[in-house]
């Protein structure tokens, strides 16, 4: 088909690209809306970390009186005796030694569930999935309660056993929860690719599997040692006269409020900021040396 004679040549727009690169033009007020978006969140990360923050700085605080609740000097004396009182010190031991061994049992129950519920469809599998996000939908103080009334009616004495009971209980539901996250997008095949160049089902295990859904194992146990640390509500229900670091600290309020309070909260912060770093630099050279 040719142009007609005489008939003008169509005219073409020249399409200039925008200083951002793109070919559509800039809205008008994006910069602002940016910049309001980038307020709001420094604003609400402010919100978040400012107990952690006074926390921090009231660690180098010098009280003259028994409560460390308002800035009166520096000082570095209170890092340089963090375990000075006895009563404080024996507690947080407890509340670790507590969370060591309620996190350890429910890790392995937890995973094991994980995989379970991932891996496998059997009868009873929707319902048992109900059954296990009902521990972190049911308020403490009801989980507390009804553990008294079953370790009172069974006549257990209340104590070291029965807190890590009780903590076992609630960390099962956040460990399997959160390892499922990670199993479930893992690849079953390659377990079945294993068995079938002749790994043993425990080699497949420990070989393939576990290294693959290991992140998440951690994550899971981070999160479950920090619920266990802070526990409060369901540990003074089932604790007897076992005193952990958060009963001490809030019964110890009453007459008085060192800084060692401060300081061992602040230990127990940079151990876990420490944790959390550690995790995602093993991942990542792990993957390059892969």
């Amino acid at each position: 088909m040719t142009m007609a004679e005489g008939a003008a040549p169509p005219v073409f727009a020249e399409v200039r690209p925008t200083p951002g690169g793109s070919d559509s033009p800039q809205r008008v007020g994006a910069g602002w809306g940016r910049r309001i978006l980038t307020l709001v969140a420094v604003c609400i990360y402010i919100y978040l970390f400012l107990p952690l923050i006074n926390i921090v700085v009231f660690t180098f605080n010098n009280p003259s009186g028994r409560f460390n609740l308002e800035w009166e000097g520096f000082t570095l004396a209170n890092w340089a005796e963090p375990f000075k009182e006895a009563q404080l010190t024996d507690a947080f031991l407890r509340s670790l030694l507590v969370a060591a061994v309620s996190v350890t049992i429910a890790l392995v129950f937890g995973s094991l569930m994980a995989i379970a519920l991932s891996r496998y469809r059997f009868t009873g599998n929707k319902v048992t999935e109900v059954f296990l996000i009902l521990p972190l939908t049911t308020p403490e103080i009801v989980l507390g309660a009804s553990l008294y009334q079953l370790f009172l009616g069974q006549n257990v004495v209340l104590g070291f056993s029965t807190v890590v009971i009780a903590h076992i209980m609630f960390l099962v539901s956040f460990v399997a929860m959160t390892v499922k996250a990670r199993v479930r997008g893992f690849d079953w095949t390659v377990e079945d690719a294993a068995m079938d160049l002749g790994a043993p089902p425990m080699r497949v295990f420990w070989r393939i599997t576990f290294p693959l859904i290991l992140p998440g194992i951690l994550a899971a146990a981070l999160l479950s040692f920090a619920i266990s640390l802070d526990d409060y509500i369901v540990t003074d229900f089932t604790r007897g006269e076992y005193t952990t670091f958060p009963i001490q600290v809030n019964n110890a309020f009453r007459v008085s409020f060192p800084p060692q309070v401060n300081v061992l909260a602040t230990i127990i912060l940079i151990v876990s900021l420490l944790l959390f770093a550690i995790g995602p630099l093993a991942q990542r050279r792990r993957a390059a040396r892969t």
